[in-house]
Order: C-alpha cells, then sequence, then structure tokens
C-alpha cells in the first residue's frame, strides 16, 4: 500500500536514525555524523556512518534512511517495518481507504499549483512590472544569483492576478485557497499577497509548500506567511531549511536566524547553513530538526530586546530537551544589529568576527537568566537562585541537570561575592600617567554597596566626560548596576549608538528627552560629595579615575578568563588591529592581577 508523504515524512522526524540504528550499533560521533562498524558485514575498522535522515556503508556499500534500516537489520517487510517504528514514534498508520488516497492526491497537486504559482511570480519579478522590486531586492545589496538562486518573485499589484495568470492551466481558486495563495472575501476570493516580495517556502526535501511576502515599502504588516494548509505547518517548518541541510553536511555551521533576508545575506556572504523560523517562535519540532543536522547549532538572534527575549524563550524550551549530545550555542549581535544589517554594513568578515564569540548555552543561561531580575534585595536574589535551580532541573539528563546547578550556581554566588582583600580583588594602574581625580577617604563600607557605589562613581565620570564612552562601553557592561543607574547606562549606550557628538551638553539633552533627570541629578550629586576635583580634572585623569575604579572590582577569575579567550579570540582574527591588541592586552592584566591575588582598591 502507498502511504501518505506526510506521514512518512513525520516518521523520520519523530525516529532519528541515528537513535533508532544506535540501540543495536555502538555509534560515536564523528564530527556531524556519528560511525560504527556496519551490521552488514564484518569489519573492525568502523566505516560505517550516519548522517541526519540516512546510513552510508564505505566498505560494503549498504545504504538507506531508517525505515530501510529496520527492513535490512530485522528481515522483515516494508508495511511491518513502518508498522513497528510508528509504535515507538507514538503514530496511527494509516490505513489504506479511498479518503486517504483521495488526501494524498489533492496534497501532490497542491504541491504542483505552488509551483506554477512560484514560475509566475518569477516572471512579474524579471518583467517591466517588476522593476521596482527588482530595485527594492538590488538596493538591500542582493545579487541577481543570489535571487534567482532563493527564486525569489513578485507577487504583481492586480487584484486576482494569479488566479488569471493560472486560469489557463486549470487551476481554479478553490484550489490557490487550498495553496494558501489566496482566501475567501465578502465577495468571493481575494489575493493572500499582493504587492510583495515573494519567498517560496520549501520543505527539508525541497519540496514547495507554501510562500511568505514582504511588502514593498511602508505598510503593515511587514511580512505575511502563508495560511497552515495540509502542506505547510508553520511549528515544523523553517526557511533555508533545504538549502541549509547540504551547506551543514559539507562542514558549515548551522545558523538559525529571525527572517528570510538574514537566511539570503548570510547565505550570499558564504554561510550557508542559515535557517529561520517563519513567523512563529521556535518550537519543538523546529529543534528536532536542527538536532538532526548538527548536535549544537547557533541561534542569532538579533541584538535588540526584543531579540534576546527571544533567545531566553528559545534556551529554556532547549534546557527541557538537553542531552550531553545535543544543546545549543548562542551569538549575540550588537544591539540594534541582525546578520543582514552586520553583514550590510561590514560585510563577510564583520559576522564572522562575531561568530567566532558564540558561546555554548552553559555559558550564557546565567545571564539570560538574571536580565531584568532585581538582586538587591535578599528577596530578588532569592528568587533568582530559585529560578537558577528550575531551570536546571528541567534538563531531563539527571547528571547534566547536575551539571547546569553547579555551573549557575558557581556564576550566582561569584556574582555577589565580597570583594575581600586579599582574595580576587584587582586594582593597579597600567603604566605611568596623570594622578587620578582624588577622593576623600572613607571607613570601609558593606562590601555589596561598596560594588555599587564604585559603579555609580564610573557613571558620574562619564556623565562628565561622555568622550570616554566609545572606549570604556565593552568593559562597563561587565559592571553589575543598581536597577535606576542600569537604565542610565543604556541611556549611554544609546547615545553613543545614534552618533550624535560627544559632548556634555548633548548628552544631558538626550537624557533630559528620556525622562532620567531625577536619577542624572542624583549620580552628579555623588560626583560633588566624592569627586571633589572632577570639574577640573583633564580628560587623561578622568580616564585614569575610571579604570582605577574598574580594576578595583570585584570579577570572578573565570569571568576575567571568558572574556580574556574571546578577546583572543578577536585579535586572532584581527592581528592588524590595534584597539583589539590594546583590549586583550588589558584584559590579560585584569586576569594576572586577579590571579596573583592583588587586592584592595587604591586610596587616590
Amino acid at each position: 500500500m502507498a502511504l501518505p508523504a506526510n506521514f512518512l515524512e513525520e516518521l523520520r522526524v519523530r525516529l532519528p536514525i541515528a537513535a533508532v540504528i544506535g540501540r543495536s550499533v555502538k555509534l560515536t560521533r564523528s564530527g556531524r555524523e556519528w560511525k560504527g562498524c556496519c551490521p552488514f558485514h564484518g569489519e573492525k575498522t568502523p566505516s560505517f556512518y550516519v548522517y541526519d535522515d540516512h546510513y552510508h556503508c564505505f566498505g560494503c556499500g549498504e545504504h538507506g534512511d531508517v525505515i530501510t534500516f529496520a527492513m535490512k537489520s530485522t528481515g522483515v517487510g516494508f508495511m511491518e517495518a513502518v508498522e513497528d517504528l510508528a509504535a515507538q514514534a507514538g503514530l496511527d498508520v494509516p490505513r489504506p481507504s479511498p479518503q486517504v488516497a483521495q488526501a494524498e492526491a489533492k496534497r501532490a497537486g497542491l504541491s504542483e499549483v505552488l509551483e506554477a504559482a512560484l514560475n509566475e511570480y518569477q516572471l512579474w519579478l524579471w518583467g517591466q512590472g517588476g522593476r521596482a522590486t527588482l530595485d527594492y531586492l538590488h538596493g538591500r545589496g542582493l545579487t541577481d544569483e543570489t535571487i534567482r538562486r532563493f527564486q525569489l518573485g513578485w507577487s504583481g499589484e492586480g487584484r486576482g492576478a494569479i488566479a488569471a495568470a493560472l486560469r489557463g492551466q486549470n487551476i481554479k481558486p478553490d484550489q490557490l485557497i487550498e495553496a494558501g495563495l489566496m482566501k475567501q472575501g465578502e465577495r468571493g476570493p481575494t489575493d493572500m499577497f499582493f504587492g510583495r516580495v515573494m519567498f517560496p517556502i520549501r520543505d527539508r526535501r525541497g519540496t514547495l509548500i507554501s510562500f511568505g511576502g514582504r511588502i514593498i515599502g511602508d505598510g503593515q504588516p511587514k511580512y505575511v506567511n502563508g495560511p497552515e494548509t495540509s502542506l505547510f505547518s508553520k511549528r515544523r517548518s523553517l526557511y533555508g531549511l533545504n538549502v541549509a541541510r547540504d551547506a551543514v553536511r559539507k562542514g558549515a555551521a548551522l545558523i538559525i536566524t529571525e527572517g528570510y533576508m538574514d537566511v539570503i545575506a548570510l547565505s550570499q556572504a558564504g554561510f550557508g547553513g542559515a535557517v529561520a523560523p517563519l513567523g512563529t517562535a521556535l518550537t519543538e519540532d523546529h529543534l528536532k530538526e536542527i538536532w538532526q543536522l548538527t548536535p549544537e547549532p547557533i541561534i542569532c538572534f538579533d541584538g535588540d530586546a526584543a531579540g534576546q527575549r527571544a533567545a531566553l524563550k528559545t534556551a529554556e524550551l532547549a534546557l527541557t530537551r538537553l542531552s550531553p549530545e545535543r544543546s545549543l550555542k548562542f551569538l549575540r549581535l550588537p544591539p540594534k544589529d541582525d546578520p543582514d544589517s552586520l553583514i550590510k554594513r561590514g560585510g563577510r568578515q564583520a559576522f564572522e568576527t562575531e561568530l567566532t564569540k558564540a558561546q555554548p548555552l552553559s555559558a550564557v543561561l546565567y545571564r539570560m537568566l538574571k536580565a531584568g531580575q532585581d538582586t538587591t534585595t535578599p528577596e530578588g536574589r532569592a528568587r533568582l537562585r530559585q529560578r537558577l535551580l528550575d531551570s536546571a532541573n528541567s534538563i531531563p539528563d539527571k547528571m547534566l541537570a547536575a551539571e547546569y546547578r553547579a555551573v549557575l550556581l558557581d556564576s550566582f554566588f561569584a556574582d555577589r561575592r565580597a570583594p575581600a582583600l586579599g582574595r580576587g580583588v584587582v586594582r593597579g594602574r597600567f603604566g605611568p600617567g596623570p594622578s587620578p581625580v582624588p577622593i576623600p577617604p572613607r571607613m570601609p563600607p558593606d562590601a555589596e554597596v561598596a560594588q555599587l557605589r564604585r559603579a555609580r562613581l564610573m557613571l558620574a565620570i562619564l556623565l562628565a566626560f561622555p568622550q570616554l564612552i566609545p572606549q570604556v562601553e565593552e568593559f562597563f557592561s561587565r559592571v553589575r548596576l543598581a536597577g535606576p543607574d542600569e537604565r542610565l547606562r543604556e541611556a549611554l549606550h544609546d547615545f553613543v549608538s545614534a552618533e550624535k557628538p560627544l559632548d556634555t551638553e548633548s548628552l544631558l539633552t538626550h537624557l533630559r528627552s528620556l525622562g532620567v533627570d531625577e536619577q542624572v541629578r542624583a549620580v552628579q550629586m555623588l560626583a560633588k560629595t566624592e569627586l571633589s576635583l572632577l570639574k577640573e580634572a583633564s580628560l587623561a585623569e578622568a580616564e585614569k579615575a575610571w579604570w582605577e575604579f574598574y580594576e578595583a572590582m570585584d570579577f570572578s577569575i573565570g569571568a576575567l578568563q571568558e572574556q580574556c579567550d574571546e578577546a583572543r579570540a578577536f585579535y586572532s582574527a584581527n592581528p592588524t588591529d590595534r584597539a583589539a591588541l590594546d583590549r586583550l592586552t588589558r584584559y590579560l592584566m585584569l586576569l594576572d592581577r586577579a590571579r596573583s591575588g592583588a587586592s584592595g582598591e587604591e586610596e587616590f
């Protein structure tokens, strides 16, 4: 009996082939694949390789998918193998019926309808009417070769245009509705896509299943995806998956981004393993798909707040499915950047540099879970600690869960550890220079209060000398601030990002527009009492004072080592960049001082 293609696809997705074969063959990781001794002929040196959706033995030539393996390893027929695998996957095997045959024929027919529409959309894009759309794509940095490779098209401006174009192929409006190209309106069928760039969406095997469309110019919604159909499910589909599979098999990194243009821009720049969800958050089905391709894909969402919220949501979903064999990496792009804008501004090298900064889930989870949490009170710290424990405990593998608990709690205690004298506190100056701004003698304060006070004084210096912000912004981002001061730091970052003149008057005008005057006055008042010579200080003196405060902050050796590794990787990729060398040198000195036990904050 012929089984529906969507059922067989679902069966293959639910039962990763490596897991099925691994029950009877001892497999070990070999790069992105698995290898072992072939079960079909005697061998001592492994030549049997398992990929994301098939196996192949380079010794005897046996190959096939998960169903083929079940048949050949047990000696059963096709239907028996399918029934056994379906029982393992919790699926019911469709029974032969006219209804099943009719549904399968309809699916095949819908795919043909979509292919016919794609041909029209491409003709319209390259015709006279599509000139503005083609100019728009060129303006986004896409070459003709890329546009043709991704089969981009244009939906046309005329209402009912696609129905009229396909009428000669005996394709009726009700078929277009079922395929997701039209919808039923009050006055009859109407176009789903109108005046949009068209992005064909294909499944993992390359079958056309739907379209997405982006409006040209202003208007909402900016992007529209086709509706759910018998072919298309958003929670299971990833844009670019069919292209990415081949690239990942050849060694490319699998990168999960947020949108169509990110995928296309990355591919054009040479990063062919990019995919994107389709108007929805990453789902369990998406994770299954990408983990079949690689054990540690890279999540690269936008650098804005929404992108970081999406990254946290993905991390929390992944924890419930994590294992020693599969995890995630996270790449946090600069704020207000996405892969498309980053590549457009800096080319392939810019993204390649950022890609070296991708970190495993274990290294970024604490920061992600802590973001937005109030840890200035015992209650707030208790809530954060419970959240950390709940996240670790959601991991099914008990040993892995224990490892994550240890990592998260280590970070928690290191984050709030008192900067006791003689233990892990960094101090000293980087070479000769003018004397820093004096601060009056004081009694030893509570350790945590002292940390927040130092951080506020650093903030005061930047308010008075905004020219320093670009030089110290990265380092300052690692300093913990009290809640209201955190908002000021974000405002400073926005000020620099807007490329405004770096003077105090412009900065204060910017801060007033954000309504943070009261917090600015509080910081300035502290500066008047504790940095009495700030007004008379030179820029060099202010810079020296800022770094003295920074070096006195209580950074754990582990955190400094991580920052040092990141700086070293960046310098390795940019050996002629003097700023990269300076950054690495500073981190190396900080790490060296911490390891040597240098202690105490110098009295200025």
